[in-house]
């Protein structure tokens, strides 16, 4: 079973929050299929950063390169893309343009071998926690306590919530709105914040000393740049677990978290670091220091087998947008039913693009990809929010 064709195309969703206002939230994703000689396909998607590099990289690069190349040599074809299109490790586009080929190739070896990927990956158990990411960074005390009772009241146990992410705030508006959040919920269920990688040191070290009464399951990402010496000093100034890791790109930026100390959860995910051939390698590393492993970044239908199938495994995230964004491409995709969802066990990823759903969204003028007035993340920016 070799390697016939490779495409990649981009597409967008828009997402609706209830009593919010209408897209709130743009996702973009690449979606790639990759077709062997035999006439199976298998597919997986990357993310939105840079989406027409990623594109060329993989119809001018990737595929080109992989070409007539066994499906099942998933090793021997990492090797290949590093030893000849990347020897200096670099990351962004061609780790995140490799992570959505690998997923593919998966697809294909499951659907061959009649196999869930988790069960390829390891078959730990077929079924894992889930946490929701409810607060948007653009949400305000009020609209956090609501949308966080409201989540709770859907079945939900674990909450992830954004600080950071609005010039016009700062560290102290994110102690409001974080022990809005927690007094909304209860002490019973738990709570996460997300800074995407947002304040500086100092900013971090003086926002946890704040809200350590909040007794936080993790704080995500704390740091520009994720900066592992000042994560490791921050851990260390802090009862509040530090997680990170959602697009460090390989094993080697892993490793900079693991051997600083730098990390008490590591966030692998499938879509921008090399797929689950890659992904197999950072869980085995977690599992050596004695670490959990968390999903991190979203998209929660294609990394919920690396956390099924490893025995480091932990919740799954079931971010809004990407997970409606899911719910919306793809045919047959779990939901969290009272904080666990379940694999289907069918072959491969267990659900099948909504080919339809695909074409009507589909981008081709690069023009159209322009999502003025928004964030980094697909957010609409705060001035153009009109909440109810």
């Amino acid at each position: 079973m070799k390697i016939e064709k490779i495409t990649a195309t981009l597409h967008r969703h828009e997402i609706d929050l209830p009593d919010i206002g209408k897209s709130i939230e743009s996702r973009m994703f690449v979606f790639v299929e990759v077709t062997t000689d035999e006439g199976q396909s298998g597919f997986g998607i990357t993310g939105s950063i840079l989406p027409w590099a990623v594109i060329a990289c993989i119809e001018n690069h990737l595929a080109p390169a992989l070409k007539g190349r066994d499906v099942l040599h998933t090793e021997a074809i990492h090797a290949h893309v590093w030893k000849q299109l990347n020897s200096r490790a670099y990351t962004g586009v061609i780790s995140n343009a490799l992570s959505a080929i690998d997923v593919a190739l998966w697809d294909l070896r499951g659907k061959r071998e009649s196999r869930s990927v988790h069960e390829l990956l390891g078959g730990f158990r077929n079924w894992a926690p889930t946490y929701a990411t409810f607060g948007y960074p653009f949400f305000d005390e009020r609209q956090l306590a609501d949308y966080a009772r409201k989540f709770i009241d859907d079945g939900h146990t674990m909450l992830k919530m954004v600080v950071g992410g609005e010039p016009s705030r700062t560290w102290r508006d994110d102690v409001r709105r974080v022990h809005a959040a927690r007094e909304a919920i209860g002490s019973d269920a738990a709570l996460m914040i997300d800074a995407n990688c947002w304040f500086n040191p100092y900013e971090a070290r003086l926002l946890c000393r704040a809200i350590e009464d909040c007794e936080l399951m993790w704080f995500e990402e704390p740091i520009q740049q994720n900066d592992a010496r000042a994560l490791a000093d921050l851990r260390a100034n802090t009862s509040i677990p530090i997680a990170a890791g959602q697009m460090e790109g390989h094993r080697w930026r892993y490793r900079e978290l693991v051997s600083h100390h730098a990390v008490d959860v590591l966030q692998p995910n499938v879509l921008y670091n090399g797929g689950y051939t890659e992904s197999l390698k950072v869980a085995h590393l977690a599992q050596a220091y004695n670490l959990p492993m968390a999903n991190g970044g979203g998209w929660p239908i294609f990394n919920m087998h690396l956390l099924c199938g490893l025995m480091n495994g932990g919740p799954v995230e079931f971010h809004y947008g990407m997970w409606q964004t899911g719910k919306h491409f793809f045919y047959g995709t779990p939901d969290p039913v009272n904080g666990r969802m379940t694999l289907s066990g069918k072959p491969g990823l267990g659900f099948t693009p909504n080919y339809d759903a695909l074409e009507a969204a589909r981008i081709t003028d690069p023009s159209q990809s322009r999502l003025e007035g928004r964030d980094s993340h697909g957010y609409l920016l705060r001035e153009a929010i009109t909440a109810t």
